[in-house]
């Protein structure tokens, strides 16, 4: 018997590990990593007396979902509650505020098993702490990330999270002093920053173009002109503090996130960037959250400043109308380039915005399909764009070297699927049903108890 027995062992199985190996019928894993992936032959002498053995009965086994955009608190306590109706526009959410330290708690556990079921194994919270402590939400500030960091310390996080810091408002303003003296108390990642990490900061620059406060190079249809988020006294002073936002992050080795969906907020955040790294030259992940009118000069430099992108194609897909409404006729045309950005060689990640958005990951792939237009190879597609839930989040993350692609020594998150998605076009994934979430080797889900055995 050799001497690494498996812990877990799924076989009669369609297994795409992401890691461009050749196709597998089985996966082994021990002690929360992948042991081996191969033909059943391949495993079958890593089962012992204790392995736990499901058959899958021609199933497909994926990477754990990985949702790079995902507010866990606030969904928790709205679902299933929207921002957005399924089909409909956007507008304010209603009124379930969280005014306790348990209820806080209970959200985030809900907010677990509703991601468990979904197979996310991973999300980003984007944007925690104290410039939300006053918040009416309640679901932003430093009280949500003490009940992040005691139910990691409890072992009862059912995905791991990345966070990002926030100093300012959500959605609103924030000022260059509070934002240093916020970094100033950045403390470390924690006991285990595989299962919770504070890996950066969030930054505000603009709004939404929708509601006419994306920061853009051209007025809007009504004439009106938006400016960015950040304080100072006009637009000179507001862009100066910002940039000193981003170099004070980056010099502090701290991943930035900026939600910018104007194409001049974009700009400037690459132009904060390019000179963060003309001062120090190391590549800390920063990207882009939204960037609904990036352009493709834009897209070039993120790729060679390292610069990701962090997309919801559902939103795309909605607010067409209004985007084109706010903007002018044909708008919406250049925005949202998914595959631009693709061919750029920027690791786009598509995550849902939740709970702007359902967490629905297969809806999220359908919708960047529908947006990308009719594809030449359908598999080639759908290959790509579960990438973009998988790969590409665990870069985002830091994480690429131990998350995010099913090869042996990574982590052993995983999803099991009713059917193999590259059998499916992509408009058809959200029928594919979620069978099995495994987190760290350890089953968190099961759709129907026993209905693998």
């Amino acid at each position: 018997m050799p001497t690494s027995v498996a812990d877990l062992v799924l076989r009669a199985a369609a297994v795409h590990t992401m890691a461009g190996a050749a196709p597998a019928t089985a996966l082994a894993v021990r002690d929360g990593r992948v042991l081996r992936a191969g033909t059943d032959a391949d495993v079958r002498e890593l089962i012992g007396p204790g392995t736990q053995v499901l058959d899958l009965g021609g199933r497909a086994v994926l990477p754990g979902i990985n949702d790079a955009h995902l507010h866990g608190a606030w969904l928790g306590a709205l679902w299933p509650d929207t921002l957005f109706a399924d089909d409909g526009a956007p507008g304010p959410g209603p009124e379930k505020p969280l005014r306790t330290a348990a209820e806080r708690r209970a959200a985030i556990l809900r907010a677990g098993e509703i991601l468990a079921a979904l197979g996310i194994t991973s999300y980003t919270e984007p944007g925690l702490g104290p410039g939300e402590d006053n918040g009416h939400i309640g679901a932003f500030g430093m009280s949500v990330v003490e009940q992040y960091r005691e139910l990691a310390a409890e072992g009862l996080l059912r995905a791991r999270v990345t966070a990002l810091w926030l100093y300012g408002e959500l959605d609103g303003p924030s000022t260059f002093d509070n934002f240093r003296a916020g970094l100033a108390t950045v403390d470390g990642p924690g006991p285990d920053p595989r299962r919770l990490n504070f890996r950066g900061v969030k930054i505000f620059a603009d709004g939404i173009p929708p509601m006419r406060s994306a920061y853009t190079h051209h007025c809007y249809a009504d004439g009106s002109h938006a400016h960015l988020l950040v304080g100072g006294a006009d637009d000179p002073e507001r862009e100066e503090n910002f940039t000193r936002m981003v170099r004070t992050a980056h010099e502090a080795g701290l991943q930035v996130g900026v939600h910018a969906t104007g194409d001049r907020a974009i700009e400037l955040m690459l132009d904060a960037v390019e000179r963060a790294r003309g001062e120090r030259d190391v590549d800390l992940g920063h990207y882009v959250i939204h960037g609904d009118l990036v352009n493709a000069a834009q897209l070039k430099r993120m790729a060679r400043l390292g610069v990701g992108l962090s997309a919801q194609a559902g939103i795309a897909v909605r607010t067409a109308g209004v985007v084109d409404a706010a903007l002018g006729a044909g708008s919406s045309d250049a925005a949202w380039p998914l595959q631009e950005a693709l061919d750029a060689g920027i690791p786009l990640c598509l995550t849902s915005d939740a709970p702007v958005l359902p967490p629905d990951w297969r809806k999220e792939i359908a919708a960047a399909d529908q947006w990308m237009g009719p594809a030449e190879d359908v598999r080639q597609r759908m290959e790509t764009l579960l990438r973009c839930y998988t790969v590409h989040p665990a870069q985002q993350d830091g994480a690429a070297s131990w998350k995010g692609t099913l090869a042996p020594g990574m982590a052993a998150d995983l999803c099991v699927l009713s059917a193999d998605p590259f059998a499916v076009t992509p408009a058809e994934l959200p029928e594919v049903e979620v069978d099995l979430t495994v987190l760290d080797g350890q089953i968190v889900f099961e759709r129907r108890p026993g209905m693998i055995a």
